[in-house]
C-alpha cells in the first residue's frame, strides 16, 4: 500500500492514471451555497 500500488488513489497519483479509485472526473463534494436568511423582527 504506497505510491508502488496501482490500485490506490496515491499509487495512481504517482504513475499518473485514472481508474475506480481516482476518477478522471472527479467531482465537488462540497457545494458551495450563497443563500442567506434575513429573519424580519
Amino acid at each position: 500500500m504506497g505510491r508502488g500500488d496501482k490500485k490506490t488513489a496515491k499509487g495512481k497519483r504517482f504513475k499518473g492514471s485514472f481508474g475506480k479509485s481516482r476518477p478522471a472526473n472527479a467531482k465537488k463534494s462540497v457545494v458551495a451555497k450563497t443563500t442567506v436568511e434575513v429573519k424580519v423582527s
